[in-house]
């Protein structure tokens, strides 16, 4: 669980129950098995992979997987915010840029440490790499993304049903959006 803490909480979020569960899974299909431990006076349980589990898993790599699955509590508290004030949407934008910050520390002590030669996977930087990139540009964009929104609603009146609907902004989105499909097929 601590492997899967350190490398996989930030792109693959579970619960810590079912995280539990899954590697019991797999020694019942024969992917992994089980061996226990004593570490100091408490016994554990170790799980490696088999080689039957490692072809299952060369296989499942070699698929293409599903995108990403967004769940922004934020983010629904604010699309919900006509029952609540202007201060509402600004406290759970203010909440986001804290959650950026909180997510950022620990990335960047890891980047450092593969700079310094000091990376827990060392075998997997370069793999690593990827994911780190995608990581930061998403800090990034969620980061600025909050503050643009807490420039725009700012200006708004106390009840956000009063809330002027910007057209320019919503060119500009769209604009952006068609901008996107650009991208993807070049």
């Amino acid at each position: 669980m601590q492997q899967v803490e350190r490398s996989l909480r930030r792109i693959w979020s579970r619960a810590q129950s079912k995280l539990y569960e899954e590697p019991k899974k797999l020694v019942a299909l024969g992917l992994a098995r089980a061996t226990e431990e004593r570490v100091g006076g408490r016994s554990r349980t170790r799980y490696t992979i088999t080689s039957k589990g490692q072809r299952a898993l060369a296989r499942w790599v070699r698929e293409p997987g599903d995108g990403p699955v967004l769940e922004f509590e934020q983010l629904v508290k604010i699309h919900f915010a006509d029952s609540g004030t202007k201060d509402d949407v600004l406290t759970n934008l203010r909440a986001t840029l804290a959650w950026v910050e909180e997510q950022n520390v620990e990335h960047v002590r890891v980047g450092r440490a593969y700079l310094a030669g000091e990376g827990e996977f060392p075998q997997r930087a370069a793999l690593n790499l990827i994911g780190g990139r995608f990581l930061t540009d998403f800090y990034e964009m969620v980061a600025e993304w909050a503050r643009w929104a807490i420039d725009l609603v700012e200006d708004w009146p106390d009840d956000v049903r009063d809330a002027r609907f910007d057209r320019e902004v919503m060119a500009e989105t769209v604009r952006r959006a068609e901008r996107i499909s650009e991208r993807v097929r070049t």
